[in-house]
């Protein structure tokens, strides 16, 4: 039997690992810590209304949305199943989980909307006069709103 041995390969080529390593560690690292910050925006973000608008805060898509922007007027409960205009259809970009949707999306009428939502049975929507909507899940629905028209009504 005769053995022939590998010519070695060149070191050079060799030293491209490291910088291709490096991004793909990057790259892993950033996704771990995407999912992390969302699964957490998952169970603690909250809707905070205030005087001036609604704080959205929780993960990478919190905001405040001026009272300015806000259709008080036209914010009410909805039931997703029940309304399929208001479904959202396409994720611009956004957290999609089970049970988890944050971010911008598309709803099946065409609209773009910011959403927080968990519960499709019981969620908030609110149209503002900035080109988007939002779908929101609060705890109690109701109170939201009702807070929502005392304080940031017209």
């Amino acid at each position: 039997m005769n053995v022939f041995p590998i010519a070695p390969a060149e070191s050079r080529y060799l030293w491209l690992l490291i910088p291709v390593t490096v991004l793909l560690l990057c790259v892993l690292i950033g996704g771990v810590g995407l999912l992390a910050t969302s699964v957490r925006g998952a169970h603690a973000s909250r809707f905070e209304i205030e005087g001036d608008g609604l704080r959205l805060v929780g993960d990478l898509y919190g905001r405040v949305v001026p009272k300015r922007d806000l259709r008080v007027d036209g914010a009410r409960r909805v039931d997703l199943a029940r309304e399929a205009g208001l479904q959202p259809k396409w994720r611009r970009i956004g957290t999609a989980l089970p049970g988890y949707q944050a971010g911008w999306f598309r709803l099946r009428n065409g609209e773009k909307a910011l959403l927080y939502l968990t519960d499709r049975t019981r969620a908030v929507y609110v149209p503002t006069t900035a080109g988007y909507s939002l779908l929101l899940s609060p705890a109690d629905p109701d109170a939201f709103l009702s807070r929502l028209r005392a304080v940031l009504g017209s």
